[in-house]
């Protein structure tokens, strides 16, 4: 009897623990980061909560907690804005962000190869990897470097490099991917596969993205299956994701035209070959390339930006150089831009008697294009989930250019346009604008993008 009394109280209690156990796994779900990193406590890599990490709520919650992390980042890389190759400070600060959140990384990419045409020597870029090292592998990229432009908006986290700025926020980039790195760690373990992290340099006008292409930052083992970029969009409201398949940026190169001639005394125009006057004749006619050469059907941008030549006002100088740009939404139509800017020039150069020499850049930007397949059955979503109307905001192709188009010709990929116009503080003010501001409210969505492109993908 007191045998059986004693086993029915062990069969109760038994009872009693398996009932708690059940409910405490509903209550609950904690998933443990593989390191015990500082980096890695509770306020600042874990979650817990009644959903599994895949759970729409919980990311959106987790990306929000990181927020101060991610504005105080990019104040920071605001305050020592550094142009393209260059990027030595940035760099080394990623760096150490990543070493703190016990994230794998490798420093070196990126190097310059173009060191007669671009100063710097580069090597700034940093790859880094989160996950199980195996396939499927998602690549998240973000560009580090800043313009030379002065800052006009005075604030105490305002350019302490003279004439240098981040006006194209890409210190909001690397601060958002560097968050999303801060989530996805505090995550590792609970997914397959692996997110690379890919931090370039010189986006602007540099081709740093197709450097590390270049050095392989595709094929490495593990080989990056996808790839997702990000840019802060003034043109479009705070809170909103824009973006569609095809082309979203346009293609691009640069030119430097130089004119010579046979310069001499104003007061004497018959005995010199003036190139001013060739200068001015050239530049009227490239205005009507788009509008002559192109299909009415085609898109295209043919803008002189500079000019300089002469040293005194009566003195009719030798030569003059002009600089300028060309787009166009596909390659074939940019070559055929390229190739009239260069018959133009001359031809008209040679009706004035003088010489030109027409220069392009070392690369020509490619035009970024979403992946059709990808976007409709990824990246729209992921988009959608992320902005506040629960819909993507759908986006003409801009002529502005995107080195991620070099990835993009290489992997399936998406870019989408993050909106940062707030409607209580003016930061609508155009990239590259010298009072370029940013909305710092719309950086965890950023992350959140990151983070719900890297699981889903």
């Amino acid at each position: 009897m007191l045998k059986n009394t004693a086993l029915c109280v062990l069969l109760l209690a038994l009872i009693v623990l398996c009932g708690a156990a059940v409910k405490n796994k509903k209550d609950k779900t904690v998933i443990k980061p593989t390191s015990t990193s500082a980096a890695n406590t509770p306020s600042s890599g874990w979650f817990t909560g009644p959903q599994s990490p895949s759970g729409d709520d919980e990311i959106r919650e987790i990306c929000e907690n990181v927020e101060d992390f991610v504005v105080n980042i990019r104040r920071e890389l605001h305050k020592f804005p550094e142009l393209m190759y260059k990027e030595i400070k940035t760099s080394a600060y990623i760096q150490e962000v990543l070493t703190d959140l016990d994230v794998q990384f490798s420093p070196g990419w990126g190097l310059n190869t173009k060191t007669d045409r671009i100063t710097g020597h580069g090597g700034t870029g940093i790859v880094a990897q989160i996950g199980t090292g195996s396939s499927p592998v998602v690549l998240l990229r973000a560009d580090i470097d800043a313009l030379p432009i002065t800052e006009e908006i005075a604030s105490n986290i305002k350019s302490q490099n003279e004439g240098r700025m981040h006006a194209c926020g890409h210190d909001g980039h690397t601060a958002m991917l560097l968050g999303a790195a801060k989530v996805l760690k505090g995550m590792e373990g609970s997914f397959e596969g692996t997110v690379k992290l890919m931090f370039q340099p010189a986006e602007e006008g540099g081709a740093g993205g197709k450097r590390m292409v270049e050095e392989g930052v595709l094929l490495d083992s593990p080989k990056v299956d996808l790839a997702f970029g990000i840019h802060l969009w003034p043109a479009l409201p705070s809170g909103t994701v824009g973006g569609k398949p095809g082309v979203v940026l346009a293609a691009c190169d640069r030119f430097e035209i130089l004119i010579s001639g046979v310069g001499g005394h104003a007061a004497m125009p018959h005995l010199v070959v003036d190139p001013v006057v060739a200068q001015a004749s050239i530049i009227s006619s490239l205005q009507t390339i788009v509008s002559r050469k192109l299909s009415p059907l085609e898109s295209g941008v043919v803008s002189v930006t500079k000019i300089e030549g002469g040293s005194a006002f009566n003195v009719i100088p030798g030569a003059v150089t002009m600089w300028g740009t060309v787009r166009s939404l596909t390659d074939e139509a940019l070559r055929k831009l390229m190739g009239s800017v260069e018959d133009i020039t001359k031809g008209i150069a040679e009706t004035h008697g003088c010489n030109a020499t027409v220069r392009w850049s070392p690369d020509y930007y490619p035009p970024t294009v979403n992946d059709d397949e990808l976007w409709f059955n990824l990246g729209e979503k992921v988009a959608s989930k992320v902005a506040d109307s629960g819909a993507i905001t759908p986006t003409n192709p801009t002529m502005g250019a995107e080195d991620f188009g070099f990835i993009a010709q290489s992997v399936p990929s998406n870019f989408y346009l993050l909106g940062q116009s707030s409607s209580t503080v003016k930061t609508d003010w155009n990239l590259h604008h010298p009072k370029f501001t940013m909305d710092e409210t719309v950086l965890k969505r950023g992350v959140e993008l990151h983070v719900r492109s890297a699981l889903d993908g």
